[in-house]
């Protein structure tokens, strides 16, 4: 049966259609893009941004201690005899209460605190940023790592199948021994064994990426040549020092300390002298006896004549206007707290040091890595250069014959381990470079190019 060229046509259209996002899926997504989405969807950034959210409210509230507080309400009740208070106020109708503070060193030294605390807040979203931005890179680095070198094992398994094949007719035949199929056998199985390792490891790479980007985990196919080229790694030692005082954590852990002695010098200044504004409305009710014991004013006639006598009278509005002074005499919890205040700021001091010294010493570990991996990875280079020579050499041989097939099993076991000696230094010479990076602060910049 023949179709027509039209449907013909239409068939290639809609198979082009529904080809196209297998298509698409298989393109490999960037570094940048990795880092891109993981900083907007790792679950690491909401829950910094719910820190710095947290921060900011604890100081609104505390600086709103400042601004009049007003509650209105109405403390109805049945009275017998005099009219008794309810909850510390006269039974009203209506009531109307503001209050707020004036002059109060505490509160002032707290307010400095939470703030400092928002500073923090701040430093420690940057630090979780770079944070997530490490963990997408190196994930990424070591994904392309295992891709790599599943694509060379994949060579590297077909040529042991027809080397085990070709072993295994020779040993039939008579020409080799049993020894060497099971030799090739061998072989054979441990590049099963590496094949396996590998997509073991990029499976695990992939779901990591997928959780941290939002990716579905098939989709996830690395471009080496998106990594960028790290920077040279300063050298001196200045720079570590340097970059433990600019470290986001240590920059954190000095505002924390900060913030713990503004805290204990506010509980210090709790012991001082306070002055609250203080204000309240009452609409008083006539059922509650009040008319019955504050006698309004009346006339008087006396002999000098008649006179208004002032005597207390029921006044059903009433409102007092003023301050509310206090001053601490003797409060042994609070000085208590005091001291515990004292020892918190001075254990902030303490890890904020330690968190300075601990940053310096590890860039300067990194740095020192670095020249080492360096080093390594240009020997592991000219090893695996060796090892291709050398397998070139034994395949030369053979197509001469003056080489066995074990001579050439040898001789791509032994690239075959060079290759994967040398992807190994290359990935912790990156991830050494990546961690210096971190610690002077150029991570972000070096990945997604902003300042």
């Amino acid at each position: 049966m023949k179709t027509s060229g039209l449907g013909a046509n239409t068939a290639k259209w809609i198979l082009a259609v529904v080809l196209l996002p297998c298509s698409l899926l298989a393109e490999p997504v960037p570094l940048k893009r990795v880092v891109e989405l993981a900083l907007s969807h790792a679950t690491g950034t909401a829950i910094a941004a719910a820190d710095v959210a947290y921060a900011s409210a604890n100081y609104e509230e505390l600086r709103n201690h400042y601004i009049p507080q007003l509650t209105t309400g109405a403390g109805l009740g049945y009275s017998y005899g005099f009219p008794l208070a309810l909850e510390g106020s006269a039974p009203s109708l209506f009531t109307v209460n503001a209050q707020s503070a004036l002059l109060n060193p505490a509160l002032r030294d707290f307010l400095r605190a939470a703030k400092a605390d928002s500073a923090v807040a701040a430093l420690k979203t940057k630090d979780q940023r770079n944070q997530i931005i490490q963990d997408a890179v190196l994930s990424y680095a070591e994904l392309a790592k295992w891709e790599q070198r599943l694509t060379r094992l994949q060579e590297t398994e077909e040529a042991a199948n027809k080397l085990q094949a070709a072993v295994a007719e020779r040993v039939k035949e008579g020409i080799d021994s049993e020894v060497e199929g099971t030799r090739a056998r061998l072989s054979a199985a441990r590049v099963r064994l590496r094949i396996a390792e590998a997509r073991g490891a990029a499976d695990v790479l992939r779901e990591h990426l997928s959780k941290l980007t939002g990716l579905a985990a098939a989709d996830i196919q690395t471009d080496p040549d998106s990594i960028p080229a790290p920077p040279a790694a300063p050298a001196n030692e200045d720079a570590a020092k340097d970059a433990a005082a600019s470290n986001p954590s240590v920059e954190a852990a000095v505002e924390h300390a900060r913030a713990q002695y503004l805290r204990a010098q506010g509980e210090h200044r709790s012991l001082w002298p306070s002055i609250d504004f203080a204000a309240q409305y009452a609409l008083l009710s006539k059922f509650n006896n009040f008319q019955n014991y504050y006698i309004p004013s009346r006339p008087c006639t006396t002999a000098l004549g008649t006179f208004l006598c002032v005597t207390s009278g029921f006044q059903q509005n009433n409102a007092t206007i003023g301050v509310s002074i206090r001053f601490p005499i003797f409060n042994a919890p609070q000085r208590s707290r005091a001291h515990a205040a004292d020892a918190d700021a001075l254990k902030a001091t303490k890890q904020a040091e330690a968190a300075r010294n601990q940053v310096s010493e590890q860039t300067l570990r990194l740095q020192r890595s670095v020249a080492q991996m360096q080093a390594a990875r240009d020997v592991a280079q000219l090893e695996f250069e060796i090892a291709e020579k050398d397998l070139t050499a034994v395949q030369t041989r053979m197509d001469a014959g003056s080489a066995t097939l074990h001579d050439l099993d040898e001789a791509r076991s032994q690239a075959s381990e060079r290759f994967i000696a040398l992807q190994d230094v290359v990935f912790e010479l990156e991830r050494s470079q990546i961690g210096v990076l971190r610690s002077t602060g150029g991570l972000e910049k070096w990945v997604l190019g902003t300042p």
